[in-house]
């Protein structure tokens, strides 16, 4: 594997994680790629103003007692990428959850399931060509990046309070919406990915080299066959918005 430099950011890492820890002031920036995932959180917050970057709308305001910074990006790791370094950088939030639905790969999961990415990888990243192993993010050197302990834990605790079905594991993202067996398999086998969808790891990244913390947050709508999501989307959207309320209100 080709150890290829990193970037410049990343030299500024524990400057930023030391400003972020001397902070007093949370504020939780929550991103859904479809007006569907997040409208329920916007319909509830109050003090509320709004924003507009790059096209994206930011919505400020309170919920659940907190701050928070609400958006939606759009589908695909581009938005979400633009998204989330607004949220970093325009907005100041000192958290990042994405939240929403996503195709189930494990068969512990069913339709209105819940899973927590304790770890993320974007699936469609290939510089195998070059030596490197599938999913590597070049510079960075890793495959997967790992969610905050203390948001995810916080999360499973909501999951369990709101009395669903959950479970922890690998989330990965592309720009790919699964609906082929073959594909599922071979996200399973490579990653060990108990979800997919199109935005969670490339916000990831984004917090990773901004030294922020982040976690994902999904509702299963389908089973990553793409079968039930047009039926479910709906369900599941309104799943994950009961969870990402609990899950303020735990904070």
């Amino acid at each position: 594997m080709l150890k290829r430099s990193a970037p410049p950011i990343l030299s500024h890492l524990k400057d930023r994680q030391e400003a972020l820890n001397m902070s007093n002031k949370e504020i939780i920036g929550i991103i859904g790629a479809m007006e569907v995932e997040t409208a329920g959180l916007v319909a509830e917050m109050t003090q509320t103003k709004t924003s507009t970057v790059s096209g994206i709308t930011f919505t400020q305001g309170h919920l659940c007692g907190k701050e928070v910074v609400v958006a939606t990006c759009g589908v695909g790791k581009v938005f979400a990428a633009i998204c989330a370094e607004a949220m970093i950088l325009r907005f100041g939030v000192t958290a990042l959850l994405n939240t929403g639905v996503a195709g189930g790969l494990s068969p512990m999961l069913e339709v209105g399931d819940v899973v927590v990415a304790d770890e993320v990888v974007q699936h469609d990243m290939n510089t195998t060509a070059l030596g490197d192993p599938r999913g590597l993010l070049s510079g960075l050197n890793v495959i997967k990046i790992k969610t905050d302990a203390r948001l995810t834990k916080a999360l499973c605790e909501a999951t369990a309070k709101e009395e669903l079905n959950g479970i922890v594991g690998t989330v990965a993202s592309g720009d790919l919406f699964v609906s082929d067996a073959h594909v599922k398999e071979k996200l399973v086998r490579e990653f060990d990915a108990v979800a997919c969808e199109m935005e969670g790891a490339a916000i990831g990244h984004v917090a990773f080299v901004n030294g922020v913390p982040f976690s994902v947050l999904r509702a299963i709508s389908d089973g990553g066959d793409g079968m039930e999501f047009s039926e479910f989307v709906g369900v599941a959207a309104k799943i994950s918005v009961a969870v990402t309320k609990e899950f303020l209100n735990s904070l």
